[in-house]
């Protein structure tokens, strides 16, 4: 693979998981009856309140323009400030890991790693304030509160400056528990990104290792540390 087709694919994959993690960090518990504005404060807030997770997902892409549909499934950890761990286990095993110093991409179906500076997201802005509480879903979404869904309650998210990999965004939160079971982000192309958590434990602990990487013997690394990024930096 090219440098540029790889570092492309590399920024449409961590897209994805940090637009879904931006929904879930700013959606993970509220109370109802309130108007839109209200809701997405008091969802803001609690927030803030959430310093770690572990969740079990079910990912579905959809393909606008082929009509393809793609299903996966795996486990996603996350520690503020910024340490992720994205594990697809189907249908190809994929680890994404965003670590204190660097991120790494691993496919181990293609015995192949890459590895990429870490300004690829602290540098990147608009989804990135929110993940690290930095922006506030008022300012920087309009909310639509969509009203209750079954077991749900469903709201509907604009970004005022909108991103390539998020135009629009419906969320759906479970009325007892306060907490995300479901994301549907829609990208500029109408292709959409559903993921839907099977489980989710806030508070969880991790281990220092868990947002470590060491690629495994006989693994080639393509190594994009020293390479400039600027030109195609996230969200931008």
């Amino acid at each position: 693979m090219s440098d540029t087709r790889a570092r492309s694919a590399m920024i449409s994959r961590l897209s994805r998981i940090l637009s879904c993690l931006c929904l879930v960090l700013c959606s993970s518990g509220t109370a109802w009856g309130l108007d839109a504005p209200q809701t997405a404060e008091r969802l803001q807030n609690r927030y803030a309140e959430l310093k770690s997770f572990a969740a079990d997902f079910e990912q579905t892409l959809t393909h606008r323009e082929s009509g393809a549909v793609e299903r996966r499934s795996g486990k996603l950890r996350f520690q503020k400030p910024l340490l992720i761990r994205w594990e697809t286990d189907k249908p190809h095993q994929e680890l994404l890991v965003v670590g204190e110093k660097e991120i790494w991409d691993y496919l181990p179906d293609e015995e192949l790693a890459y590895r990429y500076p870490l300004s690829m997201v602290k540098d990147s802005r608009g989804i990135i304030q929110v993940i690290t509480g930095q922006a506030a879903l008022t300012r920087d979404f309009d909310v639509r509160d969509e009203g209750p869904e079954g077991p749900y309650v469903r709201l509907r998210l604009y970004p005022k400056e909108p991103e390539p990999h998020m135009v629009e965004a419906v969320i759906r939160v479970d009325a007892k528990s306060g907490y995300i079971q479901q994301t549907e982000i829609t990208d500029f192309y109408g292709n959409k990104n559903e993921v839907r958590f099977t489980s989710f434990s806030p508070g969880a602990r991790f281990s220092p290792g868990d947002f470590r990487f060491s690629p495994p013997r006989g693994v080639d690394v393509e190594d994009h540390t020293g390479k400039k990024t600027h030109e195609r930096q996230l969200f931008n």
